[in-house]
């Protein structure tokens, strides 16, 4: 997996998080493993404001493509939110609740893709 391979929705969820300066965006793909939802995007955010307005861009940028959100979990002012498309689930938490939640770890057999910063390579030097 790379991101040239990823699904537009998934390239406009990035593109969209990133936009609202979210960090270590990361892709598990969860084909094959009889889960409920083939992609998961998790990142990162400094704020409960700026989680909240990490979802409202990832939203909006879908609704305009017509991707229309099915299911939101988390209110404002949280450590955590849940954007659930289907077939796939974007979760935006804060560092603190990332870490208690460690979802990596849980789907840690699935494959990973850590989208680098913009301006970063892959390895995680400057371009």
């Amino acid at each position: 997996m790379n991101l040239n391979s990823l699904p537009k929705s998934i390239s406009a969820v990035i593109e969209a998080a990133q936009s609202k300066k979210a960090t270590a965006i990361t892709i598990l793909s969860l084909a094959g493993f009889g889960a409920f939802a083939e992609y998961f995007m998790i990142c990162s955010a400094e704020s409960a404001r700026q989680i909240e307005a990490i979802g409202e861009e990832i939203e909006a940028k879908l609704r305009q493509g017509g991707v229309r959100l099915p299911h939101r979990e988390g209110r404002a002012g949280t450590e955590w939110l849940l954007l659930d498309y289907g077939n796939f689930v974007v979760h935006v938490f804060s560092e603190k609740a990332r870490a208690f939640y460690d979802i990596e770890r849980l789907w840690r057999a699935a494959q990973r893709l850590d989208v680098p910063e913009p301006g970063q390579t892959a390895a995680g030097t400057a371009l």
